[in-house]
């Protein structure tokens, strides 16, 4: 028997059949493809080994690689606009210090996202300690000896920080006026060059990563006079909170995450799945003794818990950044 069909049948047919490919492709669980983490910063730092370490154990769990891309310059802008504008899909990620979703707002006057409606935050990765340092040469053991010979040598000290705007800078700048200090602010790009001077004896004082001064404490060639924070530093553990020594001012007590953030429209589904999976990646005990080596606490908190942090910290950063009165732009 001789069957016929009719145009609008056939196009109604095709049509049927896209539909449900579509509703399949739709439905593919999440993931199915490669994930990419971004970093702001040349490979090698502490900040790219961290997105390395998280990458090799999400990538695990989830079945899927998942790379590291660098992506640096611009103070962090360029890695950071570059997720803010990808697909929100959950397969780019920005693995981010707190500087450009935080005190850039400050130090631009245009940024070319906003990190509070192009972002959203999956988990908290880990937080990474400072500690306020001298060189030797420096005749202070503690932080009120620092304020007393500084005041003693009006704009004979020197304090470096590894960019304008920057921890070291808010705090250089609060000592200057909370205490009546003249010292001179040095900025560097970057830390490295900042701790090579530092210990060359080109500048006085700092306050850095413990990360990358704590071989130099070792060795006696820096000395460690408080850690700023709530609690003493695990890798530090006998050098005094700023707090411990009598100065609980917000700008010592102050700690910022290195935090793993997707694009704003991320489904809740995929950054809840991503952010459990984070958090039990952080929470693996070799994983945690790999953050604590780099100098670093670690959080590997979820979704809700790590948006409430950024919302409470973001005001005081961007007070304590004004407070400096640089714009970079």
């Amino acid at each position: 028997m001789k069957t016929s069909m009719t145009l609008p049948r056939v196009f109604a047919l095709v049509l049927g059949l896209a539909l449900a490919a579509t509703g399949a492709w739709a439905q593919a669980p999440f993931p199915s493809k490669p994930l990419r983490i971004v970093v702001q910063y040349q490979a090698g730092g502490s900040t790219d080994i961290l997105a390395r370490i998280v990458a090799e154990g999400l990538s695990k769990r989830l079945g899927q690689p998942v790379v590291v891309e660098n992506r640096s310059g611009a103070g962090g802008i360029i890695g950071t606009d570059y997720v803010a504008k990808s697909a929100p899909d959950g397969y780019t990620l920005l693995l981010t210090v707190p500087g450009p979703v935080t005190a850039n707002m400050v130090l631009y006057s245009k940024l070319p996202y906003d990190p509070r409606i192009d972002l959203r935050m999956v988990s908290d990765i880990a937080t990474t300690r400072t500690v306020l340092a001298v060189h030797p040469s420096v005749p202070a053991t503690d932080f009120k000896r620092l304020i007393a010979a500084v005041k003693a040598a009006p704009g004979k000290y020197t304090m470096g920080s590894w960019g304008p705007g920057t921890q070291p800078h808010q705090i250089q700048v609060y000592m200057d006026r909370a205490y009546g200090l003249q010292t001179l602010h040095v900025p560097y790009k970057g830390e490295s060059p900042m701790a090579v001077d530092l210990i060359g004896g080109v500048i006085n004082m700092t306050v850095g990563s413990i990360t990358t001064l704590q071989p130099y404490i070792a060795a006696g060639k820096l000395r460690a006079l408080a850690v700023v924070g709530p609690r003493r530093a695990r890798t530090l553990p006998d050098v005094p909170t700023f707090a411990e020594q009598g100065y609980a001012d917000e700008v010592y007590a102050l700690t910022g995450p290195t935090s793993l953030m997707a694009p704003a429209q991320t489904p809740d589904a995929v950054v809840e799945r991503l952010g459990r999976e984070v958090s039990a990646v952080i929470h693996q005990p070799e994983v945690a003794r790999r953050i604590e080596e780099l100098g670093a606490e670690p959080v590997g908190n979820l979704p809700a818990e790590a948006t409430a942090a950024y919302k409470a910290f973001l005001p005081v950063t961007l007070r304590l950044t004004q407070a400096t009165g640089v714009k970079l732009d």
